[in-house]
This record gives structure tokens, C-alpha cells and sequence, in this order.
């Protein structure tokens, strides 16, 4: 009963009609060419309406600049509060060179972008992901027929990535044509919209070296000294990186982790650590594989300057809860609803643990599992991987019931210990504590009790 209700509670924690005659609505996608480049089309070759009251632009993750070869996350952004299906297409040429390619695009993982790629003549196209292999010169990044969610409202946005070219090629132009529709599966009564932009390289002055602050590497749980093989670690520092993004599924090769983004890349006692966040001022990474114990060294490279090494404390298990507000831990029940005081959080409702429930403590740093699951792959939602040496946790100085101890299938580094309440704690905030291989998760992380 117990391996069933740790199972249950670990794998639910992974995560033909006839098609209108549209362009918004074609399966395959928008043909190439109607993003607004010099000499040709715009979406305005298929759809007519008056001028809209919306707009189109691109989020880009900082100044408008480009690092020869390295990756950009974009959002393009459409609004229009007549808008009820959505469409866009956008591509990279040399500011001198309207008709010669600039980077290339990586489509979201979320099914709504994709690429299309055309030769210089615009005689032939395919639709796919890898346009640069397939011997066509130009590549635009569009939306797709679930993309276009008919029915969604005043606005959308729509997230991928694009590559600059490998090398300084001066100034680069973004062209954007975008396209909020009304719906009523024609062509007529639909806004279109255009946008530009100019990108300039950057600079070409040193660029400052990443500093890690003194202290600065830490348990990414609770914020305190002491990591391990496979825990998540925090970097504080000053210039650790020139953007601020979240891996992406683009990111992922073959379900292997990251060891960079952006230029961004860390080593934890020499090792490739896999990098899951970064900015300028903090990095999240998983710790690689490593059987060493005590102080090590850590480095931050960042476009090819690597700073002083700062030090972390490696440890054979690192236990730690993650922590709302700062001092309570990520706790949830079965069915994923917050357990935490109630009004904690302003749009969401939590509700205090009542002694004699299960619940779900989250944290990082607690070993090895059964099977094994090496750092830097996603783990498996079958089988479930175990913790594979005992935990203990106490609420309130109380030996509360493990119920099951996994790692959260597909989330790196991410454990669910489940444990039961003791019904004899009494309400309040108290304090738990886990303890695994002798090593004990720091002091100050709370628990909220209510009958």
C-alpha cells in the first residue's frame, strides 16, 4: 500500500474535419515570404480589413544587440482587441543584404511556431526544423494551425529561438508581419500589422569578467552552505551573464541537459554542471556527477572569460526543502493543492496541514536513487526511482511516517518525500527537519499545522 501511494503520488507529477480555404487555418503553414523583407509579400497579400487598433512587436531578452552565435529566446507579441485567431511570420537578413539569411530559428516546444524554409527564387519551400540542412537559403519562423487558437481573445504571444550568424556580420534586420483575424473563416474584416527591427552587434570591448560573490554558492532548496551530486546549487555573483532566460525544450539534445546557455556555462570541481537558469547577478545549475567530499572549487565562464573560483561544500547528501516566503517548506497534497498558512499567497488558496494527512515535502540534495538516475537526464516516470537509502523527518521535534521517498519524474534533482502528519503536534508554525545518511537539512524551515 505505501509503494502504490508513493508510485501514484511520483507519476502524477510528470508531466479529421475539413479544413477551411485560410492561410491561418493551413495545416502545413503560411507560405514563405510575408514577413515584410524588402520585395516581398506581407500577410496583407491574403488578408483585408481596415486598419486595426492593435499591434505587433518582438520581446528581445535585452538591448537590441546580437553575440555572434549566441542563442536568443524571442516573443512576439500580437494585440488586437477585435482579434479571435492569430498569425505571424518573421525572419533574420543582413542589413545590407535583404536577400542573404541571418541566423537561424529554433521553433517552440509548445506546438504553436514552426519553420519554413525557401530557395533564394521562391520556387520551391518545406516546412520543418532543420532548415539549414535541407540546402535552402532562407529560413522564416511562423505559426502553426493549433498556433492560431481561434477563439483566444485581444491578444497572444508566441516564444522560439533564434541564432545569429557565427561571426560579427554587422548590423541585422528583423522583419515581423503579424496578423489578428476575426474568425469568421475568410479572408476579409482582418487586421494586419507590420514591424522592423535593427539589431547591432555588441560590443567588441572586453567583456567583464563573471565574479562569484564570497559565499555565493549555495543549496538552490534554502539558500545555505552544502550541495551534492545531482542537488540544484545557486550562484550569486555580478556579471555572470549578459541575459536572463530559463533553459527551453530547445535547449535539451537528445534529453541530455544543458551544459550552457547563452554563453553561460559553470564547472563544479572541473566538472560541467548543467546550467537550468541564468542573469546577471544568479545562475541555477544541477551539480554533475562527482564522488568528492569538502570544499571544491566553482567556475563561471561566461563568453569565454571564466571567473576567480569560488568554493562550495560538497557533501555525500545535501537534504533541503524548498521554501515559500522564505521559511516555509513547498509542501502539497496528493492532489497537488498548497499546503501553507492560509493567505499566504494572494491569488491562490493554501491551506494548513491537518495532523494524520499525508503529505508531500519538496526538496533537493537527498542521493542517490533505486534505479539509479545519473545527473543531467530527465528522470523516468517508470520505473519510479526510489530514494534509495532511508530518510526521517520530524515535524514539531516528532517523528513523522515516511510514506514513500522519489525523485519527481521528469524534473532533475527534484524529490517528493511523503510523509504523514503526526496527530499529536499541535497547530502552529513548527519546524521540520529531514535527516538522511546523518546529515541533517538546516534549521528554520517551517511547517504550517491546523486542526
Amino acid at each position: 500500500m505505501v509503494s502504490e501511494t508513493i508510485s501514484r503520488i511520483a507519476k502524477a507529477a510528470a508531466i479529421g474535419t475539413a479544413l477551411p480555404v485560410l492561410l491561418l487555418a493551413y495545416l502545413s503553414g503560411l507560405d514563405a515570404g510575408v514577413s515584410g523583407v524588402p520585395g516581398e509579400d506581407t500577410c496583407t497579400r491574403c488578408h483585408s480589413g481596415p486598419p486595426g487598433s492593435g499591434s505587433v512587436s518582438v520581446a528581445f531578452p535585452g538591448a537590441l544587440t546580437y553575440a555572434p552565435g549566441v542563442r536568443q529566446h524571442l516573443v512576439v507579441n500580437i494585440t488586437d482587441p477585435a482579434g479571435k485567431r492569430w498569425g505571424f511570420q518573421l525572419t533574420a537578413r543582413l542589413a545590407n543584404s535583404a536577400s542573404t539569411q541571418a541566423g537561424a530559428f529554433a521553433a517552440g516546444a509548445d506546438g504553436f511556431t514552426q519553420l519554413v524554409c525557401t530557395q533564394t527564387n521562391f520556387r520551391s519551400q518545406e516546412f520543418g526544423n532543420a532548415c539549414a540542412t535541407n540546402g535552402m537559403a532562407l529560413e522564416y519562423i511562423e505559426h502553426t494551425q493549433s498556433g492560431s487558437r481561434l477563439g483566444t481573445a485581444g491578444a497572444v504571444t508566441f516564444e522560439f529561438d533564434w541564432t545569429p550568424p557565427a561571426t560579427n556580420a554587422g548590423n541585422l534586420t528583423v522583419y515581423l508581419a503579424a496578423v489578428a483575424a476575426n474568425g469568421d473563416n475568410s479572408d476579409r474584416g482582418d487586421h494586419t500589422y507590420t514591424a522592423r527591427y535593427t539589431l547591432t552587434p555588441a560590443s567588441a570591448g572586453p567583456t567583464p569578467a563573471p565574479a562569484i560573490s564570497s559565499g555565493g554558492v549555495v543549496n538552490a532548496a534554502n539558500f545555505q552552505p552544502g550541495i551534492s551530486a545531482g542537488s540544484w546549487v545557486t550562484i550569486h555573483g555580478l556579471n555572470l551573464a549578459g541575459n536572463t532566460r530559463a533553459w527551453g525544450s530547445a535547449d535539451f539534445v537528445n534529453g541530455a541537459l544543458p551544459t550552457q546557455l547563452d554563453g553561460v556555462s559553470v564547472k563544479i570541481d572541473g566538472k560541467p554542471a548543467y546550467v537550468a537558469y541564468i542573469s546577471p547577478s544568479q545562475i541555477n545549475v544541477q551539480a554533475p556527477a562527482d564522488s568528492a567530499l569538502g570544499p571544491v572549487p566553482v567556475e563561471v565562464t561566461y563568453n569565454g572569460a571564466t571567473s576567480p573560483p569560488g568554493t562550495a561544500q560538497l557533501q555525500a547528501v545535501s537534504p533541503g526543502f524548498f521554501l515559500w516566503s522564505g521559511k516555509y517548506a513547498v509542501a502539497t497534497r496528493p492532489d497537488f493543492s498548497l499546503v501553507a498558512p492560509a493567505g499566504l499567497f494572494q491569488a491562490v488558496t493554501s491551506v494548513a496541514a491537518k495532523p494524520g494527512e499525508v503529505i508531500i515535502l519538496w526538496g533537493t540534495g537527498f542521493g542517490a536513487t533505486n534505479p539509479p538516475v545519473a545527473p543531467g537526464v530527465l528522470p523516468p516516470s517508470n520505473p519510479v526511482a526510489y530514494l534509495a537509502n532511508p530518510v526521517t523527518v520530524t515535524i514539531g521535534n516528532v517523528a513523522a511516517t515516511v510514506v514513500g521517498a522519489a525523485i519527481a519524474p521528469g524534473n532533475p534533482g527534484l524529490y517528493q518525500i511523503a510523509v504523514q502528519v503526526p496527530g499529536s503536534v499541535p497547530d502552529g508554525d513548527l519546524a521540520v527537519v529531514a535527516q538522511g545518511n546523518g546529515i541533517q537539512s538546516p534549521a528554520g524551515t517551517l511547517l504550517s499545522v491546523k486542526r
